[in-house]
């Protein structure tokens, strides 16, 4: 049903809504990062700053031209098909909240998919009053009459894969890695299409799904298997 959305949304693409920032930090940093990046361009060693993505992942980002996220920043999508974008910049204190929260989940791979899970609850309380998606509701497309306050599921796929590759980066993620995105659409059997993010158990090597889109703000995302996620609608 997401998906259904989607199309409608596209109605809309050509409004571009500039990215808000969801940090006090001053743009003169980006500046000088940037200064600094040209000067060492020129002496011939510039520093690795991107995360590695797989082609999946990569498109994720392209497909909707925004930067893929860093160990400092991610891009926040919302508002439809990443109609509406906002930074969010990673403090010191949001560093320490998500190294806490995924140490708690250091034991074994199933308590660091519920660690993966509190972590995204966590980031949706983080982000939810600044952009205004602290009143988004469960499942929403175009069709829940405010693209201003609600993600669809393109959106939290975007997003909650760009906060597991940022946790990635640094170094959390201890019993898994994170997957390429997943659709599912199936009209013979009456499956409405949907995505979601992906984390592979290290060990297992089982695709297990992290979706936030079938929850309303601060609920915990659906984790389950793949195999069993792609059954469902």
């Amino acid at each position: 049903m997401c998906a259904i959305g989607a199309l409608l949304a596209a109605l809309k693409a050509s409004i571009k809504v500039p990215p808000r920032r969801v940090s006090k930090r001053s743009d003169m940093r980006r500046i000088q990062l940037l200064l600094s990046c040209l000067v060492l361009a020129v002496s011939g060693t510039v520093p690795a700053m991107a995360i590695e993505l797989t082609p999946p992942q990569a498109d994720l980002y392209m497909s909707v031209s925004i930067n893929p996220p860093s160990a400092t920043e991610m891009t926040i999508c919302y508002g439809f098909v990443c109609r509406r974008r906002a930074i969010l910049e990673f403090s010191s204190a949001d560093h320490a909240a998500l190294t806490q929260i995924l140490a708690s989940g250091k034991a074994n791979a199933a308590s660091e998919r519920a660690a993966l899970q509190r972590a995204v609850m966590w980031w949706d309380r983080r982000v939810g009053p600044m952009i205004g998606t602290n009143i988004r509701v469960a499942k929403a497309d175009i069709r829940a009459g405010s693209d201003a306050t609600n993600f669809d599921c393109f959106d939290t796929t975007r997003d909650t894969t760009s906060l597991l590759l940022v946790l990635q980066e640094w170094g959390l993620l201890k019993h898994h890695t994170v997957g390429n995105p997943r659709y599912r659409g199936n009209p013979f059997a009456l499956q409405t299409p949907h995505n979601t993010a992906v984390v592979i158990d290290s060990t297992t090597h089982v695709e297990w799904v992290v979706d936030l889109w079938p929850k309303k703000y601060a609920e915990a995302p659906d984790v389950m298997p793949v195999e069993k996620w792609l059954t469902e609608d």
